[in-house]
């Protein structure tokens, strides 16, 4: 009898003990975590943003696209070309070349104009005279080392020097910067320059200077050129200092000959 009651305290402290870890269990099944890593969203994750959202592309592709057409209308001694001066000269009668030499530079005085009427540019004066110049250089090196490299004649058989437009590509260029520097206070600036632009397109096509394909290229070198300067130029400096940490201190050199060392660090 003694040993059944013992047997059964025994087995109801081990009951007892055991009824924590019961206790400690989940009331329910945990939920199924197989998904946890779904983009219900679509969210890209940082770092793989697709090309064509990608600020090069961005840059590049309407630009390529003007100079391939250009390229590809160029070709042949008939077609598009031909048929557009034909059109021009039913229509319109050669001006003053003086009118497109002074209308590449339009866009920048409308630029200047509005500078100095307070109006608040994207950039501070010194980094869009950088850009200016940067611009400049890539678009100028670009259209003349095509015109050399083309060697394609003008449709008045004056030069050799035909693709691209240069007068085109510099009214682009400038028509380009105004619209970026303006654009947030409103697109109308962008409007009266690429319009400028494309009247010296029109006049370089009414003076027999250039093939209808010589003006659509130079207006892509010329978009192109200010769209490589903004990137570039955010890439490397934007509005911060482009100076450099350089620290300059009294030194002895191995024979004892005193001296001057430099320390450079770049600007984080």
């Amino acid at each position: 009898m003694r040993s059944f009651i013992l047997t059964r305290f025994a087995a109801a402290a081990l009951l007892l003990s055991s009824l924590p870890a019961y206790a400690q269990l989940p009331a329910t099944a945990p939920s199924d975590t197989t998904k946890k890593y779904e983009n219900p969203r679509g969210v890209s994750a940082p770092g793989h943003a697709p090309f064509f959202k990608s600020k090069l592309f961005r840059a590049v592709a309407i630009p390529a696209v003007l100079i391939t057409y250009g390229a590809i209308s160029a070709q042949g001694d008939a077609g598009i070309n031909h048929s557009e001066r034909a059109f021009v000269e039913k229509q319109f009668r050669p001006v003053s070349t003086g009118f497109d030499n002074t209308l590449i530079i339009a866009p920048y005085l409308e630029l200047a104009a509005v500078a100095i009427a307070g109006v608040e540019s994207r950039n501070d004066r010194i980094n869009t005279l950088l850009i200016i110049a940067k611009g400049e250089a890539i678009m100028l090196a670009s259209t003349f080392a095509v015109k050399y490299l083309r060697g394609e004649a003008r449709p008045d058989l004056s030069d050799n020097l035909s693709f691209p437009s240069g007068h085109t590509a510099q009214a682009f260029l400038a028509a380009s910067i105004v619209h970026t520097e303006f654009r947030d206070k409103s697109q109308w600036y962008g409007v009266g320059a690429y319009t400028i632009a494309t009247s010296v397109a029109a006049l370089r096509m009414i003076n027999d200077k250039h093939w209808q394909s010589d003006v659509v290229a130079g207006a892509g070198f010329g978009i192109l050129s200010a769209h490589l300067a903004y990137l570039s130029h955010r890439n490397r400096w934007g509005r911060k200092s482009i100076g450099r940490d350089i620290g300059m201190s009294p030194t002895y050199f191995g024979n004892g000959t005193p001296g001057f060392s430099l320390t450079w660090r770049p600007t984080k």
